[in-house]
This record gives structure tokens, sequence and C-alpha cells, in this order.
């Protein structure tokens, strides 16, 4: 029962005493202020503010940090703060924040300097929280990548090139297979992904009239909002048996509707508007001084399309490119359904693949206990592939920062 009022009541409890703080702070800065409300160091409105920032974020912050300590506690097995004294504490907080800000509010007192701290302070707590969910996730694979290791060579699982789990025991679990799907898949997605992207970024941004760019343009953009279960059924169901009857076939490099071609087709068109928007917005940054002196000198269009305009977005377009790689990287639906699951070294692509993120899943479906390495390597899979992401997206933000300066 005290659990459902902390839910439902606390939060109401709470904005009310900070509207509260917010009137009253307000009315007595200016009943500080008499008749001239240039004798204030700040505006009424700022001492409001003020006061119900004084109010809600102390509340907000106690309250998650004791239902962390709470949380903790309960899974610890160790008795901690009930509900009924969290809810007293937090009410208490909140009580103590609005009487203070309050009694706070005089002629003298810098309210804005103040509120411009608690402001300060819930953009740093937000950006801390993004930190540590990034240090979280790492770390939760780390630990249970470790217990992998403790039990399969991490030489046999780094350098093998046959992958073949068996939860009876006598497991081959190598990367390598794997790796190599996914990197295949990529590269075929980013083969199509990029050229058109980049064109279409072209067109858009120098050729385009703006009602067609109005048009366009967002059009393109609907492509990234498609479900990847959608764009997966798309390959296994159009893409998959249209390249099986006009290519693998009658090339004899096939039979499967299932490969590396139709996962990579279809991922690429998925790719489309990622590397086209983030170039357009590249392209459109380049100084319009710098196409016009290229154009004063003698130069066609395309010529300083060519010369002047891509080489000056260079930057922001291969940092478009590393951060659809990375998009690639990480898809997992699409594979599912074009690619197939077959672990194998091979260059045909119209050959079924597999890649890393659809291992993981196939390795956590079902009743699993976290003792096996068949089950643990899933967490070694994704912190692998973890790292390699993390570094093509750090790659993408040096070589932006780098060379954005330069053109500044």
């Amino acid at each position: 029962m005290w659990i459902l009022n902390v839910v439902l009541s606390l939060p109401l409890l709470v904005i009310g005493l900070a509207v509260i703080g917010l009137i009253g702070a307000r009315a007595r800065a200016t009943l500080a202020a008499g008749d001239d409300i240039r004798t204030l160091a700040a505006l009424p409105k700022a001492h409001g503010t003020n006061a119900f920032l004084s109010v809600l974020i102390p509340a907000v912050s106690s309250f998650a940090a004791l239902s962390l300590v709470r949380l903790f506690g309960q899974r610890q097995g160790v008795e901690t703060m009930s509900a009924r004294s969290v809810f007293w504490v937090v009410l208490t907080v909140a009580a103590i924040g609005c009487i203070s800000a309050i009694l706070r509010s005089s002629a003298g007192f810098r309210a804005r300097v103040a509120s411009e701290a608690w402001i300060k302070s819930l953009l740093i707590t937000a950006s801390t929280i993004a930190i540590l969910t990034t240090v979280g996730i790492a770390l939760s694979m780390l630990f249970e990548a470790i217990h992998f290791f403790r039990q399969y060579d991490w030489r046999d699982f780094f350098l093998s090139t046959d992958w073949s789990p068996n939860f009876r025991g006598n497991s081959a679990l190598g990367i390598l297979p794997l790796l190599w799907g996914t990197l295949y898949v990529s590269f075929v997605a980013l083969t199509l992904a990029v050229p058109v992207g980049l064109f279409a970024a072209i067109y858009l941004s120098e050729y385009a009239s703006p009602r067609m760019r109005g048009i366009a343009k967002p059009l393109i953009e609907i492509l990234a909002g498609i479900p990847t279960i959608v764009y997966g059924l798309f390959a296994l169901i159009t893409i998959g048996p249209m390249l099986r009857d006009y290519f693998a076939q009658p090339l004899g490099l096939g039979d499967s509707a299932s490969s590396v071609m139709t996962a990579g087709l279809v991922m690429g068109i998925m790719l489309i508007p990622f590397v086209s928007s983030l170039s357009d917005d590249t392209i459109n940054a380049v100084p319009q001084a710098m196409r016009n002196g290229s154009l004063a000198l003698g130069a066609t269009r395309s010529e300083t399309i060519r010369q002047v305009v891509i080489p000056s977005a260079l930057p922001g377009i291969v940092g478009a490119v590393l951060l659809a790689a990375s998009r690639a990287i990480g898809e997992t639906m699409i594979v599912v359904l074009g690619a197939g699951a077959a672990a194998r070294l091979s260059l045909n692509p119209f050959e079924a693949m597999t890649t890393v993120t659809v291992k993981i899943v196939s390795q956590l479906t079902g009743d699993t206990d976290f003792v096996s390495p068949e089950t643990l390597v899933a967490f070694a899979l994704g912190l692998t592939l973890f790292t390699v992401t993390l570094g093509l997206n750090v790659l993408a933000l040096v070589i932006v920062r780098k060379y954005r300066e330069h053109y500044e």
C-alpha cells in the first residue's frame, strides 16, 4: 500500500511544494522590491524559478538515490529503508527546499545565478547518467566475458575458423566465421548505401530547387523510419528470390534465397538516409564564398562540386560513412531473414552466412543457464562487437573534429 502511495501521491506532493515555493518566492521578492523593482538583484521570476528547482531537483535526486540503495539492499538480502521511510525522507527534502528558497528571496539574493547553478547541475547529472550507462553496458559484458574465457581458451575463440556450439560439450566457438560474415554483409551494404546516399546528398544540396528538396529529402528520410523487421521481410520475400532466380542460379553460384547479397542490398537501402542526411548537412555547411570563388575563376558547377565542395566536406562525409558502418555491423533482423544462419568463410556473395549479432541472439534463446561456455560466448561476441563499433564511432569523431577545424 505504501509503495502505491509513493508512486501516486509523492510526485503530486513534490510538485505541489514546488509550485508553493515558486509562488511564495515571487511574492516575497516582489514585497522586498516595494515600488522600485530595480532594487532587486534578480527579477521575481528568477526567484520563483530558483524556488521551483530548489524543491524539484533535490527531491528527485534523493528519491533516485534512496530507490537505488533500497533495490541494492533487496538484491543482497539486506534490510534497508522501507517505502514509508523513502516517502517521508523525500517529502522532508522537498519541504526544506521550499522553505529555504522562500526565506532566501530577498532584495540582495542573486536568484538568477542560483537557478542557473541548479540547471547546470541538472545537465551535468544527465551527462553523467549517459556516461555511466555506457560504462555499465561495457562492464556487464566484460565480467561475463571474463567468465567465458576462464572456461574457453581465448586463442581458440579469436583464431579458430570453426563455429559449432554444442550444449552437451566439445563446442567449437571460433569468432572468425561470424566476424567475416558481419564484415562481408556490411561491405555489400556500404557499397550500395555510400554512392547512392552521397549522390543524393549532392543533388539535394547543389542541384535541387527548394521545392524539390522539400519533397525529396523527407521521402528519403522515411527509409530510416521503417522497422528493420519490415526490411527483413522484404529481403526474404522479394529480394532473395529475385537474386536467386535471375543471378545465382543462372551463374551457378547457388540455389538459396538467403545470402550475403540479399541481406547486404536490403541493409544498404536502409542505410541510404543515414549517409545522405549527414552528408547533406555537411555539404550545406561549406561556405558559399568558396563556391562563388570557384565559379568566378571559370569552373563549372560540377567541377566546383568535385574540386571544392567535396574536399571541404570530406571529413563530415567520412564520419557519416563510418557511422553508417557501425549501424550495419550491429544489424540483426535483416541478417536473420535475409542472410541465413550458416557460419562459414566464403567469398561467394550468393551463399548463406551469418553475423555476430545473429549468433548472440541464438545462443541466448531458449532455456539457458549462464554457466556454460556455449551461453557465455554471447557476451564475448557482444564485447567484441561493442569494441569494433566503438572504435568506428571514435574514429569518425576524430576525423570530423580534426579536419573541421582546418576548414573553419
